[in-house]
């Protein structure tokens, strides 16, 4: 089976990248998803709790609309409810293949097109687009100790909803996005909650309440009070830019706010210093919940700041000597985000594989291709990620480029050529986006983030508005591609 589009994934990327095609008057294309349902990382994560930190009406695709979101910001069965919606509504069932993860991919430099091996069978390809996303991978240490555990252990994004926490002693381990909105779920069920705190985070009141029923109606009736209200959100978080990218200290500000909020619902000094963060807020996520810090002023939540260090039998000992019993681990250590797994599995022109050639360091021109990986674009590539504002934001500029790209492929030759991004395009991007991080909060906040790689380079983060991403991808520009042709 030859196509001309293969789309991995089945989440906001794989299935705006489908909608895209799908206008463009491109149906030669499937969306190859690992599961037996579409969502990405809206259907893996399904722990107490979870929800959305951006605004329901910012997070969701700007050509479907969605009037009726029950919430400011929504919870996960409603944005995966949103993301199936959007499947049937744009007819994109019949393009995908589920249960066809993708085992390899490799580029015939002859052939110019991707083999590609899945789950569901081989098939060839003109052009990729990468839709994984970086939130699709758990991450969970390597603590020695972890397989002898008797009691039971998962990760968030695998929450065992069989499992009946009640009356057991529940241990958390990590106190990011995940852990703020789950441990407030389950507290009232266990016995005795432990969260073990290598950094606190900042956490900021989440200015959540119920949309009206007035309210969704007038959205769906009156298109232009939707868009405002969209149009208001984007703009907010548009002039909050400058303060993360160029001016850190303007976030001292910011750090009140959220200091009133840890003196507010946690009395006691030593529980108070404890959860108090000492590092610019910025630098890793701002986290957003009206009842994390109540629920760790609860009696039988205990907050250990330190790290796990080993597991003896049902003993977690910590890196500074202490010990906690436990019957269950829960591990909210987040994802494989600066070491993505499917780069081991796409085997470049050079017969190099994308792990390899990202060993120093991810890259990508204008976070979308790859030297050395011709006909491979990325959604939510290098250095597009935000720390403020919309991802879907981004994924549509991402698109546009997309579009471009596929039209400019079409005026070459379709199928009888390929583009291929010079590495001294590559190379400047990187270098320029590295030299706009350097002043940032994300690099002098002093913290050690995800946004970082194993290198201590910023790799994940867009040091800009999205307006000026949505310039900077609206085109193709050629000179910064190599024209491949069949010889």
């Amino acid at each position: 089976m030859h196509v001309r589009v293969a789309v991995i994934g089945t989440g906001f990327g794989g299935l705006g990248a489908a909608v895209k095609l799908r206008r463009m008057g491109i149906t030669d294309f499937v969306v190859l998803e690992r599961a037996d349902s579409v969502g990405g990382t809206w259907r893996d994560n399904t722990y107490p709790g979870c929800a959305c930190d951006v605004p329901s009406h910012l997070y969701s695709f700007s050509f479907a609309p969605n009037p009726r979101w029950p919430r400011n910001f929504s919870g996960q069965p409603h944005i995966r409810a949103y993301l199936e919606w959007v499947a049937d509504t744009f007819a994109l069932r019949p393009h995908i293949r589920f249960n066809s993860e993708v085992e390899a991919a490799r580029w015939d430099n002859e052939e110019l097109r991707w083999h590609i091996d899945t789950a569901g069978g081989p098939l060839t390809a003109d052009v990729i687009v990468s839709a994984t996303g970086p939130l699709s991978e758990a991450k969970i240490p390597d603590f020695t100790g972890l397989e002898s555990f008797p009691g039971h252990v998962f990760h968030s994004s695998r929450w065992d909803h069989d499992y009946d926490l009640r009356g057991k002693r529940v241990a958390v381990v990590g106190t990011g996005a995940s852990a703020i909105q789950f441990v407030p779920g389950i507290q009232d069920k266990v016995k005795e909650l432990t969260i073990l705190q290598r950094t606190p985070p900042w956490v900021l009141p989440r200015a959540d309440r119920r949309i009206t029923g007035p309210e969704q109606w007038l959205h769906a009736k009156v298109p232009a009070t939707r868009a405002l209200r969209r149009g208001l959100l984007w703009s907010i978080r548009e002039l909050q830019v400058g303060a993360f990218a160029k001016q850190p200290d303007v976030m001292r500000a910011v750090e009140q706010v959220a200091r009133l909020n840890i003196r507010r619902a946690i009395k006691d000094p030593e529980l108070r210093r404890t959860v108090t963060p000492r590092y610019r807020i910025g630098c890793k996520r701002i986290l957003l919940s009206n009842d994390w810090y109540p629920t760790l002023a609860r009696p039988h939540v205990n907050v250990v700041d330190s790290g796990l260090a080993e597991i003896r039998g049902s003993t977690l000992v910590t890196n500074d000597g202490r010990e906690i019993e436990a019957d269950v681990i829960i591990f909210g250590t987040g994802f494989h985000v600066t070491d993505l797994p499917i780069a081991s599995r796409i085997k470049g022109s050079n017969g190099t594989t994308l792990a390899e050639e990202w060993k120093d360091g991810m890259a990508a021109l204008r976070g979308t291709t790859v030297a050395g990986f011709p006909n491979f674009m990325t959604i939510i590539g290098p250095n597009t990620g935000l720390g403020n504002s919309s991802m879907i934001l981004m994924i549509e500029s991402q698109l546009n480029y997309l579009a471009d790209f596929m039209t400019r492929l079409d005026v070459l030759g379709g199928s009888k050529a390929a583009l291929a991004p010079r590495k001294e395009a590559v190379d400047a991007w990187d270098e320029k986006m590295q030299r706009r991080l350097a002043r940032s909060v994300w690099n002098t906040g002093g913290c050690q983030s995800w946004y970082l790689d194993a290198n201590g380079r910023n790799t994940t983060v867009w040091p800009g508005t999205t307006g000026e991403y949505r310039r900077v991808t609206q085109a193709v520009e050629l000179s910064e591609y190599e024209v491949l042709r069949h010889a």
